[in-house]
C-alpha cells in the first residue's frame, strides 16, 4: 500500500491531536495549513512538519500533498472540504461532518464526480474496542440487540461569545457532543424511523442539553443525553437478549468494556493498549480506502455520514435551533 501525503488544514487543539497520532503512526505528514503563515510556522515546527502555508488555498494546491485532515469548527467543513476536493485532494473531516445534510450531500457529489475519498473523522468507530464490540455483536454474542444508550457530557464554558454557544459558529451541544452518542447509535442499530428530541436551550439559544429518544428496526430503542454545561458519567451499554456490553468511562475514547450474561457473569472483558489517543486508525482506514480504491468507505460509508446529518437535522428542528447561516 502507497502511503499518502498528508496535509492539516487548521492548527488548533484536534489538529495537534490528529498530528501526533499521525507521527506515532508512522504516517506521512508533509505539510500545514493556516490563517496566517506565524502560525503555521509554530505548528510545523512542533510536529516536524516539512512545509508551511499561510493560507488554506496554498496548503489545497500543494502538488506533493495527497489527502487533507479538515480541523476547522464545523461551520466552515463544507467550504474547507470543498477547497480540498476541488484541487484533487481527498478529505477526512472532522466532525460533525457539516452543519446541515444538504452540505453533506453536495460533498459526497463533489467527491464522487472527482473520484476522491471524502470520510468524516468520527474517529471511535476506528478504535480497537469499537472493532471487537461490533465483532460479538455480529457472532450473535448479545441474541437480539433491545436498546443502546450513550451519553457525552461536558462543562465547557457559559460565555456566550465560546464557540459553543454562538448560534452564528454552529452552537450547541448537538452538533458538538451530542453526534458521538447519535452516530454510535446508527452504528449499532442503523437508521432511526422515529425519533423524539427534547432540550434546554441558553442564553443564545443554543442546545446546552439535549436528550433523544429513537426507534429503530425490529422496535429496538436508543436514548441518548448531551450536555456541554454538566459531566456525566459518559458511558454506553448495548443491551440484548443473550447479554449487555458494558462500555467504560469515557466510552468514545479507548477504554475498556464488558460482555455481561443476563445473570450477571462477565463473559468478555476487554482493555484498551493503544500507542497516542488513537486519531490514527481513521487515518490508516482512509489510507487502506484509497489504496483498494473504495472511496465509499466501509465502518463509516459517506453515505451513512450524509444521513446521520439528516437525523441531525430533524432533532434540531424538534428542538427549535436553526442557525443564522443555514440555507
Amino acid at each position: 500500500m502507497t502511503a499518502l501525503r498528508w496535509g492539516i488544514l487548521a492548527t488548533g487543539g484536534i489538529a495537534a491531536a490528529f498530528a501526533s497520532d499521525l507521527r506515532t503512526a508512522g504516517l506521512d505528514l508533509v505539510a500545514v495549513g493556516s490563517r496566517s503563515q506565524e502560525s503555521a510556522d509554530a505548528f510545523a515546527a512542533r510536529f516536524d512538519i516539512a512545509r508551511a502555508h499561510g493560507s488554506y488555498e496554498a496548503l489545497a494546491t500543494d502538488p506533493d500533498v495527497d489527502i487533507i485532515y479538515v480541523a476547522t469548527p464545523h461551520p466552515m467543513h463544507h467550504a474547507d472540504a470543498r477547497l480540498a476536493l476541488e484541487n484533487g485532494k481527498h478529505a477526512l473531516v472532522e466532525k460533525s461532518f457539516t452543519v446541515t445534510r444538504a452540505e453533506a450531500a453536495d460533498l459526497q457529489r463533489l467527491a464522487a464526480e472527482k473520484g476522491l475519498l471524502v470520510m468524516e473523522a468520527m474517529w471511535t468507530r476506528y478504535l480497537p474496542h469499537m472493532v471487537r464490540i461490533r465483532e460479538l455483536i455480529a457472532d450473535g454474542a448479545l441474541g437480539e440487540i433491545r436498546a443502546v444508550t450513550a451519553d457525552h457530557t461536558q462543562k465547557i464554558t457559559a460565555d456566550p461569545a465560546h464557540r459553543l454557544n454562538a448560534l452564528e459558529l454552529g452552537g450547541g451541544a448537538l452538533l458538538d457532543l451530542g453526534i458521538y452518542p447519535i452516530s454510535f447509535i446508527w452504528d449499532i442499530l442503523g437508521e432511526p424511523e422515529t425519533i423524539k428530541a427534547v432540550a434546554r436551550l441558553g442564553e443564545t439559544g443554543a442546545d446546552t442539553e439535549i436528550a433523544t429518544v429513537m426507534t429503530h428496526a425490529g422496535g429496538a430503542v436508543s436514548t441518548s443525553v448531551s450536555s456541554a454545561r454538566a459531566v456525566g458519567p459518559n458511558t454506553a451499554s448495548v443491551i440484548g437478549t443473550e447479554g449487555r456490553i458494558d462500555i467504560d468511562r469515557v466510552w468514545y475514547a479507548p477504554t475498556s468494556f464488558r460482555l455481561v450474561a443476563p445473570d450477571g457473569t462477565v463473559r468478555e472483558s476487554y482493555e484498551s493498549a493503544i500507542d497516542g489517543r488513537g486519531m490514527q486508525y481513521q487515518a490508516l482506514a482512509a489510507e487502506r480506502l484509497v489504496a483498494t480504491g473504495t472511496p465509499e468507505g466501509d465502518i463509516l460509508p459517506i453515505a451513512e455520514s450524509v444521513a446521520i446529518m439528516a437525523t441531525l437535522d430533524e432533532i434540531r428542528a424538534q428542538i427549535g435551533v436553526r442557525y443564522p447561516n443555514e440555507g
